[in-house]
């Protein structure tokens, strides 16, 4: 990938320069009881960020924000974004100076057994965080996360870019889409006249250690393996951009890094592996178990469910470009330090300190070392 020289040479990203800018600053997180969310919340305390978490209590059990107590990191309110009295409230007493928006109902089966539920999550709660930051005088920049899911299914096996149409034949994938055109509008008639950056954040499918959602490909592997069963895959030829979850959450932590300095780069975003890293379910499911170790497979024919994408894939050129963000792990990589956490968890190791192992390991590989003559540190 051939990267223009861009605004990201005056953002010169070094260990210093990240922490430096993230210390004492007041965010909000909301959806940090979920999986995204919670490793989220322990990167951001990492790194000095005073969080406030909004969210609906855990929705899993066992769940992440519990195992490693991601509660005592940060100040929890347990709302539903669904009650717009209550949210903006809640952010203007924070007075925070960015929020990253990632509750949703986040399921695509779910969201065909729940729609209008699920319309009322993805989509008027993001109007109302939208209409809080609309309201607010302390917040300079804001990301909210959407989905992969947001563009038209055209069958097509091209790289979707930002600028393509967006659609949704689904629930939950019609209900995002819906939200991006509500951060459109916000972003264009209010909040840029009022100097609040905001972006859309687009991520590839994540997997990471710590995620036990339902209809989820790697949970449901893993919980079938550790209770001796064969695991069901309704899809297997469906191609899907998998990713680890410290890459997306890094580029949203860059890419709010760069709304503070720069709010003219507010807009939409890709953030996905490299095209070949996009791959079958099947080929993830008998990669992830070779690095298991064992488990049974029933792979099926691919008619069984509602409606699904079988092809999709992210250009994350404009990431790379404005950004500087790029992917660091390979799927290899992803799937070994995705399997390893599951047993180094189930063995007895404290989630928190997997957790906080994998964001050093990737912050090295991400970050430039300090540096004196690093050009901007904060």
């Amino acid at each position: 990938m051939v990267i223009r020289q861009s605004t990201m040479e005056n953002l010169a990203l070094t260990s210093a320069g990240l922490a430096s800018f993230w210390r004492g600053k007041r965010v909000v997180v909301t959806g940090h009881t979920g999986f995204k969310g919670a490793w989220l919340t322990l990167w951001l305390h990492s790194l000095g960020a005073k969080v406030l978490g909004i969210s609906l209590p855990p929705l899993t059990s066992p769940s992440l924000f519990i195992e490693a107590d991601i509660g005592g990191l940060c100040d929890t309110r347990f709302s539903d974004i669904r009650d717009v009295s209550a949210l903006a409230d809640l952010i203007r007493s924070a007075e925070p100076d960015i929020v990253f928006h990632l509750a949703a109902q986040a399921l695509v089966r779910k969201g065909y057994r729940s729609p209008l539920a699920t319309f009322e999550t993805n989509l008027m709660g993001t109007v109302h965080v939208l209409e809080a930051l609309r309201e607010s005088r302390s917040v300079r920049a804001a990301v909210i996360v959407t989905t992969d899911k947001i563009y038209r299914d055209t069958k097509s096996v091209v790289a979707h870019r930002e600028d393509d149409p967006l659609g949704g034949l689904d629930p939950y994938s019609a209900s995002k889409a819906a939200s991006e055109l509500a951060i459109e509008c916000y972003r264009e008639s209010y909040l840029s006249g009022q100097g609040i950056a905001v972006a859309s954040a687009r991520a590839g499918n994540v997997i990471g250690g710590g995620d036990w959602s339902e209809d989820r490909l790697i949970p449901d592997a893993v919980r079938a393996w550790q209770d001796g069963r064969a695991l069901v895959v309704r899809r297997p030829d469906a191609v899907r951009p998998w990713q680890h979850v410290l890459e997306p959450l890094f580029g949203y932590l860059i890419l709010a890094r760069h709304l503070w300095h720069r709010p003219t780069l507010a807009g939409a975003y890709n953030f996905g592996p490299d095209g070949g890293e996009a791959v079958t379910v099947r080929d993830l499911i008998d990669l992830a178990r070779t690095v298991y170790g064992e488990g049974e497979v029933d792979y099926r024919d691919g008619s069984e469910g509602p409606h699904e994408s079988a092809w999709l894939a992210l250009n994350a050129t404009k990431a790379a470009e404005m950004l500087g963000v790029m992917p660091k792990l390979t799927l290899v990589e992803t799937v070994k330090r995705t399997m390893a956490w599951y047993r180094a968890q189930g063995s007895g190791t404290h989630a928190r300190a997997l957790c906080e192992a994998e964001i050093s390991e990737f912050e090295a590989k991400a970050v430039a070392p300090s540096s004196n003559s690093a050009k901007l540190a904060g």
